[in-house]
């Protein structure tokens, strides 16, 4: 099996892109956020892959963190989520947020997500939610961010989940508070209580 790739961009499409290694070139499907971080064709790239064998063909899935794969392999364990779907989870919310709707078991904030209906948000949350707090861990040790158990974290995802039940999608309310830590900076940030970030959050959002 391929777990990981390195070589040069070939090509980059809407959903894909060609490696090519020493003269070889693969195929691999990432996220659209995994496609927004590789370089331009003809830069150095390296990708996690995860190696999915059918009947009629053998398809490569990339991801640039190993907490990007781990996270995927974990939405396929759930009944019904195939590799297609799991990536399309995985481009519409980053891996951190995702963990913390799945936690806090947010089906509204999970529906948001295209391909993801209320049936399949309240699988995910109850297969799931016992299963991310190491993917929740090691996404914060990547990011700098405090662990999930922290206060100021805490306060994060409830000041989230408000913004969500406001009517914001998700990955836009997660924006928001990116950019109010952006402007404040991480420790200011963090020791803001949760009615501190609802209202800098909606001010982002206006």
């Amino acid at each position: 099996m391929i777990a990981s790739l390195t070589g040069k961009i070939q090509y980059i499409a809407a959903d894909r892109c060609i490696v090519d290694v020493n003269g070889v070139g693969y195929e691999v499907f990432l996220s659209t956020e995994g496609l927004s971080r590789l370089p331009e064709k003809g830069g150095d790239v390296f990708l996690h892959i995860h190696t999915n064998v059918r009947e009629d063909a053998i398809v490569l899935f990339g991801f640039g963190e190993r907490v990007e794969k781990e996270m995927f392999l974990t939405l396929k364990t759930v009944s019904g989520i195939g590799p297609k779907l799991a990536l399309a989870v995985l481009s519409g919310m980053q891996v951190d947020v995702l963990c913390r709707a799945i936690s806090m078991e947010d089906v509204k904030a999970l529906t948001t997500i295209s391909g993801v209906g209320k049936k399949t948000a309240e699988r995910l949350c109850m297969e799931l939610k016992d299963k991310v707090g190491d993917l929740q861990t090691a996404t914060a040790e990547l990011s700098g961010e405090p662990p999930a158990e922290s206060e100021g974290n805490a306060a994060l995802g409830d000041a989230l989940s408000a913004l969500v039940n406001l009517g914001y999608p998700e990955n836009v309310a997660a924006e928001a508070l990116g950019q109010v830590k952006s402007r404040l900076g991480n420790e200011a940030f963090h020791s803001m209580k949760v009615e501190e970030l609802i209202r800098e959050g909606l001010r982002a959002l206006a």
